[in-house]
């Protein structure tokens, strides 16, 4: 079984716009549509079962409308995670809507959101995320968007794993994308749960990535592609080509996410 932890999809009427313009940033040709349904399409060709949809609000008055729609999509296979904005004055409500409509987490975007991990406001969102039992995925090391500031290094990830006692925290990208050797001297094997997902992992050294899979320990690390920027088949390849146990690997492919998500 495979489930990809880490997708993207959006709502019918903003799909094109949303990938026009993530292309346009990034330079990357995105592999879907961008909806629902070419995203469905795409994963069952890619042989995952099951799929978590993540949606970021990148306005404070968007996060109702997203967390509105991901309650629409939610089905047996589609995992959605909702979003809150952390300059939205109702976030923390928000978070209890989240929980309350039965979205499997957060996911929340430094960069695009405009806050660094460790800023002190957004520690009443962790807190609450770690009393609600609600997932938080962050993404983590370089982006895109904003390449001249890391928003979410190894090192401020510890300042709130240090503070927030019983938050599930999932590092998006290995740790932090394109900083693996940091995340390996620094943040892999800390303690609680803090999770790391394999999304968008191609440029990593397959001897880096499995010592940090080893050393953070393969009972906290989650499948993921960050679809529809790569192809969960191939973040699946590159798994099975590590030198991993069988087990080991199943616990990456579904084991661990079945349990941090209460399947």
């Amino acid at each position: 079984m495979l489930i990809d932890v880490h997708v993207h999809a959006f709502n019918e009427k903003i799909a094109a716009k949303a990938l026009d313009a993530l292309a346009g940033y990034s330079g990357l040709t995105p592999l879907t549509d961008g909806t629902v349904g070419d995203t469905f399409a795409k994963l069952d060709e890619w042989g995952v079962d099951k799929a978590a949809i993540l949606s970021i609000a990148t306005k404070p008055t968007q996060q109702r409308i997203i967390n509105g729609w991901a309650e629409t999509i939610k089905s047996d296979r589609l995992l959605p995670f909702g979003s809150i904005h952390p300059d939205a004055p109702d976030c923390l409500e928000e978070l209890e809507r989240i929980k309350a409509a039965g979205l499997y987490g957060i996911k929340l975007h430094p960069d695009y959101q405009g806050f660094r991990i460790d800023e002190e406001r957004l520690f009443p969102i962790y807190e609450q995320c770690a009393r609600l039992s609600l997932p938080v995925i962050l993404h983590s090391g370089f982006d895109y968007y904003s390449p001249d500031e890391i928003h979410c290094t190894p090192e401020r990830a510890l300042r709130v794993i240090g503070r927030v006692k019983g938050l599930k925290l999932i590092l998006a990208h290995l740790g932090a994308n394109r900083m693996w050797q940091q995340v390996f001297d620094t943040i892999a094997g800390a303690d609680g749960e803090v999770y790391f997902d394999t999304s968008f992992t191609e440029e990593c050294p397959d001897e880096l990535m499995e010592k940090i899979i080893l050393k953070h320990g393969a009972d906290r690390v989650l499948f993921a592609s960050d679809c529809p920027w790569a192809r969960s088949c191939d973040i699946a390849e590159k798994i099975e080509r590590l030198a991993l146990t069988d087990d080991m690997k199943e616990k990456i492919f579904h084991l661990n996410a079945e349990r941090l998500l209460g399947l």
